[in-house]
């Protein structure tokens, strides 16, 4: 991945630079693929301490972010690439987790089929309100975080559940701000 390093009221010597370049590296064993977006680090000082601020936005809208301050400026370049680790390995443990609990996508929705044992397709139809498929699937109790990410996962803008708090059906969806929204009962 590529990172954009910039100081502010500090000049950034080589050797930080590959200091910075070394240590954001082995974050790169985390991801299938070489990341297409670039990263922005910033390297300050302020009140005497050496502040590290990394910027990481991947696919999906996710943004890993981390910033540490201390005495020493590769000190804190070593907290910060400790803390972008945890949250990636946070993050993709969250996402295997859900792949393989028992009631997750995998039979979460049930296909509807024809008569004739073939899934039914969807019809455009612009002049006519014909409904031309159903859909039946289970809702599994979820908090709404978990909706939103499974939501991500399915990859739809909208994600229908039942809220594991209020015991009532909700739906969550993606604005288009790039934010989250929840639809309730009234």
């Amino acid at each position: 991945m590529n990172y954009s390093i910039r100081g502010q009221q500090i000049e950034v010597t080589e050797a930080l630079r590959e200091y910075v370049d070394k240590k954001l590296s082995r974050l790169d064993k985390y991801f299938d693929a070489p990341l297409a977006s670039e990263g922005h680090v910033t390297l300050s000082v302020v009140r005497g301490l050496h502040v590290v601020e990394v910027t990481i936005p991947l696919t999906g809208g996710v943004v890993l972010r981390a910033e540490d301050r201390s005495d020493d400026m590769y000190a804190s370049m070593d907290a910060v690439a400790d803390k972008l680790e945890r949250q990636i390995r946070k993050h993709k443990t969250k996402i295997n987790r859900k792949f393989r609990q028992e009631g997750s996508l995998k039979t979460l929705f049930v296909e509807n089929t024809a008569g004739n044992g073939n899934v039914a397709t969807m019809e455009d139809t612009d002049d006519d309100l014909e409904l031309v498929r159903t859909k039946r699937f289970n809702l599994k109790p979820m908090d709404v975080e978990e909706a939103i990410l499974q939501m991500n996962m399915v990859g739809h803008n909208f994600f229908v559940f039942s809220n594991l708090d209020t015991q009532e059906i909700n739906v969550v969806y993606k604005r288009n701000d790039g934010k989250y929204g929840l639809i309730e009962k009234e």
